[in-house]
């Protein structure tokens, strides 16, 4: 079982980020962006699947509603070499409410309960839902609670509850990550309600220090932006997570490490850009960081300004 994972972000978690996070830790799980059904049926599987064996642990979450289209999703990923597949369930944006899957589908366990199914009628790695505490007018715990139970009686068995309402509508997403409050305690009593299921809480959670305080609570414990804006946190996970002994690996030393994937992308024809976009807050926090930023920041980032860097700090 994962005690610590990174949160799925739409236009943030892809490959090149993912393999930078995991320069951090060995041990923590990691999520790509969300990924349409169709675009995976549909589209360049290549460039939506492709992760380098070092991701591992890691899931693919599907965004969809169909459980045809999700079962043959789940049959692909286990082909590819995902560890799990997810469900999202969570996600408030208009584009995805359109599509009939994300934060909407709380609204429907049976829709839900239905792709869990089909989906482990062809693949054998685990499927996993990611939802909210509740959507627009679900104001009660009974309907979380109803919602839990009629999607684990389909077979699902591992929860990513972000402890948060989600509004479709007058909300943005980046309005949803932070109203209406959080809300803890409901997913706290989920685990409580259902011990048997592995129970995962998001939302608002800042620092490696908070994720044990709340892991006394549940299962696991799942961080986004605060990990994506202060990447070196993930740096204390395997030793206070998992307390496993810790490779101490500098800000310089990961960012040696990164330079030589940056090198082998960038012959695949992979632009250096896309790539240390991902890093910008490695220094956060520390002296320079401003600096480091601006370094990366410029019309034109080039290798050479990391190996300058290198050499600053030295």
């Amino acid at each position: 079982m994962h005690k610590f994972s990174v949160a799925p972000m739409m236009n943030l978690t892809d490959r090149h980020c993912r393999y930078f996070h995991r320069l951090l830790s060995k041990e923590t799980q990691l999520w790509s962006e969300m990924v349409t059904t169709k675009a995976i049926l549909n589209g360049d599987k290549n460039s939506l699947l492709d992760f380098d064996m070092a991701e591992h642990p890691i899931v693919l979450q599907l965004g969809g509603s169909e459980p045809g289209e999700m079962a043959q999703c789940a049959k692909i990923a286990q082909q590819w070499g995902y560890d799990e597949v997810n469900i999202n369930v969570g996600c408030p944006s208009n584009k995805v409410h359109l599509g009939s899957f994300g934060a909407c589908l709380m609204q429907t366990p049976e829709v839900v309960a239905h792709c869990v199914d089909a989906m482990h009628q062809v693949s054998n790695i685990p499927v996993s839902v990611k939802s909210r505490i509740g959507v627009d007018d679900m104001e009660s715990y009974e309907e979380l609670s109803s919602f839990i139970s009629q999607v684990e009686n389909a077979g699902c068995e591992n929860f990513v509850i972000h402890a948060r309402k989600a509004w479709l509508k007058g909300l943005s997403p980046k309005e949803n990550r932070k109203v209406p409050s959080l809300n803890y305690e409901w997913v706290y009593q989920i685990k409580k309600d259902f011990p048997h299921l592995i129970i995962a809480i998001n939302g608002g959670i800042m620092s490696v220090d908070d994720a044990i305080v709340h892991l006394q609570f549940v299962d696991s414990v799942m961080l986004g932006r605060s990990v994506y804006h202060k990447p070196y946190l993930l740096n204390e996970v395997d030793e206070k997570i998992y307390h496993k002994t810790l490779d101490t690996s500098s800000r310089e030393q990961v960012l040696l490490q990164f330079i030589e994937y940056i090198k082998k992308q960038n012959k695949q024809g992979v632009p250096i850009r896309s790539m240390t976009r991902h890093i910008l807050g490695l220094y956060n926090a520390q002296p320079n960081a401003k600096k480091f930023r601006q370094l990366l920041s410029g019309k034109v980032v080039e290798l050479e300004h990391l190996y300058k860097w290198l050499n600053f700090v030295d």
